[in-house]
């Protein structure tokens, strides 16, 4: 059972600014960490951004720090990426999930890949 809903991905030229959206249930939202991943054709999954129900404690993969920031608003039970000064390499499908109770500290974060949704693709063209 998919419980997010991610949108806002799209084609855009390299420098270029998307938002990613995430929808979650109640139950989702409300009681775990959240995190952005993304995976390209032929490469594995990796962990892009995460963050706390509150907010304090974020993570952020190497390759995309000072580049893309995640928010969230609990009122709304939405999760956000804003991803700035995009590259070709960025691209791939972005997925958001819950994360796996106590995976989150500022150096990684971890999803069952159960639990991902639909994703919504990125596309950075050069």
């Amino acid at each position: 059972q998919v419980q997010v809903e991610e949108s806002g991905g799209g084609l855009v030229q390299a420098g270029g600014s998307l938002r990613l959206s995430c929808t979650a249930s109640k139950s989702t939202f409300d009681n775990y960490s959240m995190g952005w991943f993304r995976q390209a054709p032929g490469k594995s999954s990796e962990a892009v951004s995460c963050t706390s129900r509150s907010g304090e404690t974020t993570f952020y993969a190497d390759s995309v720090k000072g580049r893309f920031t995640i928010s969230r608003d609990n009122v709304k039970r939405t999760l956000f990426l804003q991803m700035e000064s995009l590259k070709p390499e960025d691209t791939a499908m972005y997925y958001c999930a819950p994360l796996v109770i106590g995976s989150l500290n500022k150096y990684s974060c971890s999803a069952s890949r159960s639990y991902w949704g639909q994703g919504t693709q990125v596309t950075v063209s050069s």
